[in-house]
């Protein structure tokens, strides 16, 4: 089992307004992206962030080798129980994620 972290060049998400977040995985090479298609399924992602796997979205874009999901905020951005205004916080969560 690898880490994500270790087949893709980076892992970043950030905000997509204030109630949505989105993760973007940028693999680099089309092995590193079939590698990604192939060992990352959208319910384990839903899983890892505890979200519905109805509200996640998934974006394969094979031209880019980019794997990108967007899912609701826990919470709006700026409000008071917000602890990550700029959305950041949710990409180490996946780059750690072990896959096959």
């Amino acid at each position: 089992m690898s880490r994500v972290s270790h087949i893709v060049q980076k892992v970043r998400s950030k905000n997509a307004g204030p109630f949505w977040l989105t993760i973007d995985i940028f693999c680099g090479t089309p092995e590193a992206y079939a590698q990604i298609i192939e060992g990352l399924s959208t319910q384990r992602v839903a899983a890892l962030f505890k979200t519905n796997v109805d509200d996640l979205k998934r974006f394969d874009i094979a031209d880019l080798n980019v794997v990108k999901f967007s899912m609701p905020r826990p919470t709006i951005q700026g409000a008071r129980e917000d602890r990550d205004m700029h959305g950041a916080g949710w990409a180490p969560l996946l780059a750690e994620l072990e896959i096959n």
